[in-house]
């Protein structure tokens, strides 16, 4: 509808250029309409930062992100009183114990060689010792039997004229499926640290037995994953030889499973072969792909927080504000409860916080109404965010709060989140796997890794377990278990 000035203009104009210029005006007004809808969208765009939305902390660089939602506890920086440090401390069995004696008095230059000490002081000195390459060289008798048989007495592991042994081999799957390290400078480390060349092809040759070794471990370690009581799931970008791929992840306290895909969606999920499977409580951002899968949801509130945060900087609405703090108070008075013992909060003060959160999602539908347009069109109307928001408050509000009715159920899905930042560090260190074999060989190794680190296990021991010949076979557990 043009403005009524305009409209009063063009009524001046004669008659016969009325209409002409009544129709130039409207074609332009919708241009402008059009342009205002654009600017609109791309002011909600830059408005989103990784405070505000699910972008990631690397575009912030010019931009000085919003406070923390912490509150200030009060508490000084640094270690807390009764924070158990990690200084260094004597030992009563050093390796090697070197006597000094005094010969002279520093003072008069009387000679001491005959006088005997007053006491002895102790200092100690932890140091590395030089390092190097130990080639051990196995001989062994050789027999021919009567019966024709040779006979060879070298020990399990001994294969080749010339071979690796376990511990160097586990060092390299340390340093580049942990450390991170590429192909050029886990080759440098090893010549500066060990002075011994070593070639990136001996490089992926053991990572590649380490994959094929720790086959029976991925197999069980999915099929734990599909009786746990609580999971969380999560996807990001993987570069795979130039192509933009799908890292798929599923966490527990005390498991990590990831599986590199070319899908984001359900294809990838059933290929996984987990959430077909689970039976437990999925926790995961809002990604439609995860409700094809008949196990319970529940949705992580750091997702949702940025959200909020997005409504109350970009729109100014107030209810966006009052459901984070609301939120935040739950979040307080479970873990209030947690260290009081308890398993569960109270119906009424469940009731209570279900009310206030019912109301201020109400409050908020009211001041963001939808009207679908006039005119027909296809597909879906296009809502506002704050709509959109809104919508899933309402619908999916049994998902969202399902943390405060069941303790063991997380308020986010942080530890799934955890789990996959340092892979975002590979991708950035590396740039991308060159080939799917070689982000499949990372992945596999991976979940090892970081299972074995939730667990309490010294990652190199687990590794070289993995290298050597009758190894202790790695055992998962769970105190998740449905």
């Amino acid at each position: 509808m043009l403005p009524k000035e305009i409209q009063d203009l063009i009524k001046t104009l004669p008659a016969e250029s009325q209409a002409v210029v009544q129709a130039i005006a409207l074609i332009y007004e919708s241009k402008i309409q059009k342009l205002e809808a654009r600017v609109k969208e791309l002011e909600d765009q830059i408005s989103k930062n990784s405070k505000n939305s699910s972008k990631p902390p690397s575009t912030d660089a010019f931009f000085k992100p919003p406070k923390s939602q912490r509150k200030k506890t009060g508490q000084k920086q640094g270690g807390q009183k009764g924070h158990k440090g990690d200084t260094l401390r004597m030992t009563e069995h050093p390796d090697e114990v070197i006597s000094h004696k005094v010969d002279y008095c520093e003072g008069c230059k009387k000679n001491l060689n005959r006088q005997r000490a007053d006491r002895i002081e102790r200092r100690q000195i932890y140091d590395i010792p030089p390092l190097h390459i130990k080639i051990t060289e196995h001989q062994s008798e050789v027999k021919v039997c009567s019966c024709g048989c040779t006979n060879k007495a070298f020990p399990q592991g001994v294969d080749h004229s010339v071979a690796y042994g376990s511990n160097i081999k586990s060092l390299i799957v340390y340093l580049q499926n942990y450390q991170l390290l590429p192909y050029g400078r886990t080759t440098e480390l090893i010549s500066d640290l060990f002075n011994h060349k070593i070639s990136k092809g001996t490089l992926y040759n053991t990572s590649k037995s380490a994959y094929n070794k720790l086959e029976d471990f991925e197999n069980r370690l999915k099929e734990l994953l599909t009786y746990c009581l609580v999971a969380g799931f999560d996807e990001t970008g993987f570069r795979v030889m130039s192509k933009l791929l799908w890292l798929h992840s599923c966490s527990t306290p005390e498991h990590a499973y990831y599986q590199v895909h070319q899908k984001r969606g359900s294809q990838a999920m059933d290929d996984n072969d987990i959430l077909p499977k689970f039976k437990g409580i999925a926790v995961h951002d809002f990604w439609k792909s995860y409700y094809h899968y008949e196990c319970k949801h529940s949705l992580c509130n750091a997702h949702l927080l940025r959200d909020l945060i997005f409504i109350k900087e970009r729109f100014e609405q107030s209810w966006a504000d009052d459901l984070i703090n609301l939120l935040l108070k739950m979040k307080a008075a479970k873990q209030r409860a947690i260290d009081r013992g308890k398993s569960s909060l109270s119906k009424t003060t469940l009731n209570k916080y279900q009310k206030q959160y019912d109301l201020i999602v109400q409050n908020g539908l009211l001041l963001n109404p939808f009207k679908p347009p006039e005119k027909k069109t296809r597909g879906r109307h296009k809502k506002t965010p704050a709509r959109n928001l809104l919508e899933r408050l309402e619908n999916y509000a049994s998902d969202i709060l399902r943390f405060l009715y069941d303790f063991q159920v997380p308020f986010d899905n942080n530890f799934s989140e955890r789990d996959l930042r340092m892979m975002k560090v590979k991708q950035k260190i590396s740039g991308c796997f060159r080939s799917l074999k070689g982000a499949q060989i990372f992945t596999r190794i991976r979940s090892f890794i970081v299972t074995a680190r939730k667990q309490n296990i010294n990652v190199f021991d687990a590794l070289n377990n993995l290298f050597m010949e009758n190894s202790i076979t790695y055992t998962l557990t769970s105190s998740h278990l449905g």
